[in-house]
């Protein structure tokens, strides 16, 4: 049993909270793990970390990260960094060891400017849009399978920013995502209040209209706690140009489904750039990474991917079906 099944067996799924077309599902449990950690966004406001570019002249595909703390900090895939010679999101969960210096992957999502607006980088309210970020993961699996490096897809990366600012009205003249964010804010906050983290949940799985879209889980819920509204930005602003379709949200079976299929996943190792090992699912209908740090799991992300989407039309035993072929992928 992998670190992945083990966990999913012992979590419990929450009924829905729907608000507009966007559902979320909560997942609860009791954590397990006795990792300590500082997030990214605690490093960067105690001043024991910074994200720069690693040299003057820098590199679009890769940021320094200095954590100068007596804890390992946690780097979240999706987490955007604002400013230097362009803003980054990150490509895979990082946990950075104490007291090191190391270089991360990333992604640039602002392709109109390479020209230092600060020393270091800052953090962002946001995660890398949903579907976008989805799309990255596949790509970053394929490299990882192909040579063993965390590249992205850059030019995709660039193209859907670019589309998703024309369809929502949000042009920049750095062509950044940053804009169509806040472009939004008003409308996307309004999604962050409807939404809130029990007790016990340590993860979220989210759904448009009828559609499951994705979800990530955490290794204890402040985790899950802190990082929700950031989640809850990255799904909606997909959710705002979306069709609701017959009003109702995703439907909890389906929901079930996904989860039976990603406790059901091939799961693929590497080591890790930090701490720990990654994990990277490549399923039919399934894409997804994570972390691990001795058998236990700190995150997953895990989305519906182009090849197979899950969604209440398919029905479980659709998703069923759907499991039993996931294991003819191919190694590139």
């Amino acid at each position: 049993m992998n670190s992945v099944t083990k966990y999913l067996s012992k979590l419990s799924l929450g009924d829905g909270t729907v608000f507009r077309n966007l559902t979320m599902f909560g997942l609860e449990g009791r954590p397990e793990g006795k990792l300590e950690y500082l997030t990214l966004a605690e490093a960067i406001r105690l001043d024991v970390a910074r994200v720069s570019e690693i040299s003057d002249g820098g590199s679009v595909p890769e940021l320094l990260f200095e954590n100068s703390a007596d804890l390992p900090v946690l780097i979240l895939d999706g987490e955007e960094l604002l400013g230097a010679k362009q803003n980054r999101t990150v490509n895979l969960t990082i946990l950075a060891p104490a007291g090191k210096t190391i270089k991360i992957p990333v992604s640039c999502v602002e392709a109109g400017r390479w020209r230092r607006d600060s020393t270091h980088f800052v953090m962002s309210d946001r995660h890398h849009m949903a579907r976008s970020r989805a799309s990255r993961t596949e790509a970053v699996s394929c490299s990882l399978q192909r040579d063993g490096s965390r590249r992205s897809d850059q030019g995709r990366v660039w193209a859907d920013i670019s589309a998703k600012a024309a369809r929502m009205e949000a042009p920049s003249a750095t062509q950044a995502m940053a804009e169509i964010f806040d472009r939004h804010r008003t409308s996307l906050e309004s999604y962050v209040n409807a939404f809130s983290p029990g007790e016990s949940q340590i993860g979220a799985l989210l759904a448009i209209g009828s559609e499951i879209v994705g979800l990530d889980l955490f290794d204890r819920p402040s985790t899950l706690a802190a990082v929700l509204p950031k989640l809850v930005r990255s799904y909606a602003i997909d959710a705002m140009e979306s069709k609701s379709g017959d009003g109702r949200g995703a439907r909890k079976d389906d929901a079930e489904a996904f989860l039976t299929m990603l406790a059901e996943a091939e799961i693929e190792s590497y080591e890790a750039v930090g701490l720990g090992t990654d994990l990277r699912v490549t399923s039919t209908g399934l894409i997804g990474g994570g972390l691990a740090v001795d058998d236990q799991l700190v995150h997953l992300a895990a989305f519906a991917s182009e090849s197979g989407t899950v969604s209440a039309g398919s029905g479980s035993g659709e998703m069923a079906r759907m499991s039993s072929r996931r294991r003819s992928y191919s190694r590139r």
